[in-house]
């Protein structure tokens, strides 16, 4: 057999081998048989969730519910920003401060600026975070173009900002907040509309909790409802329902609040909506729900503003449930289930003598011995003992290997020690 047959077998023979081998792999994985198609074959469960849940696309899209906004063409945005760009290259004062290191960049400026461009886009991202469009509107979005400012003044001069989902106490709430906008600002150009004596912009502002209805899990709590307010002018908007704090109870977590400014093509009557002083603490009759009101009214009606923050349980609200809402204080705890157990071994094998025997142990004599453990060491002036410094470098002999392990934790403070 020539040689050149003798390389055409030898290859051949490594590819069938190669072959086989390939086989062999895709039937095996790190040692263990695969059951079933193997991966890159086999659907994910994301696939199969989605295959099982599929939905038509025309049917679940949103629908932008709010006021366009016409904008400047590209070529004129970037002539704009390079004239900027040349007066600022161009001022000798900016460079030798900035040289100099004493340029201080005025921050008003630089929120007016973000909150005009793209802070309201922002906005509509942190609500789709957060949930607020999916709770209050279903389906339907919209991008704020007017902004909210929103302030609970505190002691003092100082105020509690509404800003995008930030924490504020109940404590902090207690009290109407201070709301102003521009009223004569057109929400599609975004420039302010002059006003004659026959021009009047109307607006409603609806504060609502869509966390806090307790027998209707689709309804929301109505916390505040002013109509007819005239040229951004909230004080002389037609109260519909006084201002109700909000009032979370003790382990429920976080409940969101949300303003929300509509647009109104006209002074509307909106005294279906009023709620008398007698009512005011009635939880009942403050049942709202938002996508309700805007389809009763949305020819009338358009959402231009947007502003929500978060709120949770403190001692303030102890009172106000006694005092204004006339109930007791209900108290939300999760019963956690008690961890399994096996029935005790005689022999337990390869587990720490004393971690097994206190598993089977009352948990609370056992706490007990551990702090009187380390009250044991602890002088009532001195404080605790001095610990070693190098706990390692001490030998310990002629003790079980649980209790060397024990006492190694005592010394280097891991472990169970240290929660006491």
């Amino acid at each position: 057999m020539s040689f050149s047959n003798l390389l055409m077998k030898s290859g051949l023979n490594q590819g069938v081998r190669g072959a086989q081998a390939s086989v062999l792999l895709t039937g095996t994985r790190q040692g263990h048989t695969i059951r079933g198609k193997p991966p890159g074959v086999a659907r994910t469960l994301e696939q199969r969730v989605q295959e099982e849940t599929a939905t038509d696309p025309e049917v679940v899209a949103r629908i932008n519910i709010g006021f366009p906004q016409l904008k400047e063409s590209r070529s004129a945005q970037l002539k704009a920003r390079l004239e900027h760009l040349r007066a600022q290259r161009s001022s000798k004062e900016l460079e030798q401060l900035a040289r100099s290191n004493k340029l201080i960049i005025d921050l008003d400026k630089v929120q007016r600026t973000y909150v005009r461009t793209t802070g309201q886009h922002d906005l509509r991202l942190l609500a789709d975070h957060y949930g607020i469009f999916e709770h209050l509107f279903g389906s339907a979005y919209f991008v704020p173009r007017v902004p909210l400012n929103i302030g609970y003044q505190l002691e003092g001069d100082s105020l509690a900002p509404v800003y995008n989902g930030n924490v504020i106490k109940p404590a902090e709430a207690a009290k109407a907040p201070q709301i102003t906008f521009d009223g004569l600002l057109d929400p599609i150009t975004g420039q302010p509309a002059a006003a004659g004596q026959d021009t009047t912009c109307w607006w409603t502002l609806v504060a609502t909790n869509p966390d806090a209805h307790y027998t209707n899990a689709t309804a929301e709590c109505l916390h505040w409802f002013i109509a007819n307010i005239p040229n951004g002018k909230v004080a002389d908007g037609q109260v519909l329902a006084e201002y109700l704090p909000p009032f979370p109870p003790r382990g429920v977590g976080y409940q969101r609040m949300v303003f929300v400014l509509y647009k109104q093509q006209q002074r509307l009557d909106l005294g279906s909506y009023q709620i008398n002083d007698a009512d005011y603490s009635n939880l009942e009759k403050r049942t709202f729900r938002t996508l309700d009101f805007y389809r009763q009214h949305q020819e009338q009606l358009t959402p231009a503003g947007l502003a929500f923050y978060q709120t949770n349980w403190d001692e303030s609200l102890t009172p106000f449930y006694h005092d204004v809402l006339k109930c007791k204080e209900p108290v939300y705890e999760y019963d956690f289930p008690k961890p399994y157990l096996a029935d005790q071994k005689f022999f337990p094998l390869k587990q720490p003598f004393n971690l097994y025997m206190d598993k089977h142990r009352d948990q609370k004599q056992l706490n007990k011995e551990y702090l009187q453990r380390k009250l044991a060491k602890t002088h009532p002036f001195e404080g605790p003992e001095q610990q070693l410094r190098f706990p390692n470098a001490h030998a310990i002999r002629d003790v079980p290997s649980w209790l060397k392990t024990e006492i190694r934790k005592q010394r280097l403070g891991t472990g169970r020690v240290q929660d006491y």
